[in-house]
């Protein structure tokens, strides 16, 4: 859906590129990790992707739209939508309802459809009892779910999101990710999320990982979690939850690998084979 082809960015006054001949391909339903260490290029990436940033090299295309061709921004944005880290930033309205309808409103949906995909987002980010609230007055992972859905009523295939849960709390983080997994789940998006969360990342069904602007890694999370010195000169963690079971596995008990739950952990404990 989504392609890189030799792309760099370099912004003016900076004596380094942002991004350094990456060549990507982001397919239609994947469920896409981007990480990296602070600077690497992440938020450039997901900014080209709606043509928010152009690049200074290279093509980006979007069902093969060329986003340099200011004729087809539009075409290209309605296609992905971009979610920002800080969700204020995206709010213009004076109600959750407004919010979610501001969009299709200025594409000039009718009335009706643009009443039918409000409550059927609203369901879905399960903010139906919300919708007279001002969204500046709700909570940040509230505020993250009205954001997603004004971008998800759009109809867009692809989701394009900056670090969504960088900001949130413990609790924050949850009803979004729980929400984002959900959509990844499903396949009826390309869901591309830049996160520096070990947990967020293990959930994806790939991850990218950028470095000064380039690509050191693509592929399955297992794969880079087993790439540990890799992970400690990229700044990025394990999972708790793997370095927990190395933990138990290492005392002689049978722990799978990889251990897909604290259950599991637990019932490896219970059958016994360690050692005090």
């Amino acid at each position: 859906m989504i392609r890189f082809s030799g792309v760099s960015v370099v912004y003016p006054g900076t004596a380094h590129p942002a991004l350094s001949d990456v060549d990507l391909t982001f397919r239609p339903g994947e469920s896409v990790a981007v990480a990296g260490p602070s600077g690497s290029g992440k938020t450039t990436l997901v900014r080209l992707m709606n043509a928010l940033v152009l690049p200074s090299a290279g093509v980006v295309t979007v069902d093969d739209l060329d986003t340099k061709d200011a004729g087809l921004v539009w075409d290209i944005r309605r296609r992905v939508g971009l979610i920002f880290q800080n969700p204020d930033n995206q709010f213009v309205s004076t109600t959750v309802e407004r919010e979610i309808a501001f969009g299709m409103e200025n594409i000039g949906l009718p009335r009706a459809e643009i009443a039918s995909r409000i409550w059927e987002v609203a369901r879905r980010m399960r903010l139906g009892h919300l919708m007279a609230r001002p969204p500046h007055r709700l909570s940040g992972g509230e505020k993250q779910r009205v954001a997603i859905a004004a971008v998800l009523a759009m109809r867009p295939a692809c989701l394009a999101l900056d670090e969504p849960t960088s900001l949130l709390d413990g609790e924050g983080r949850r009803e979004v990710w729980n929400i984002l997994d959900e959509i990844g789940r499903s396949g009826s998006h390309t869901v591309v999320h830049v996160t520096q969360f070990a947990d967020e990342i293990a959930l994806a069904s790939r991850v990218v990982v950028l470095v000064a602007g380039r690509v050191v890694f693509d592929g399955m999370p297992a794969e880079l979690f087993r790439r540990r010195a890799d992970l400690a000169d990229w700044g990025l963690a394990r999972p708790r939850l793997l370095e927990l079971a190395d933990r138990v596995r290492g005392a002689g008990y049978a722990v799978p690998d990889p251990a897909d739950s604290v259950e599991s952990i637990a019932d490896a404990i219970a059958a016994g084979g360690g050692g005090a």
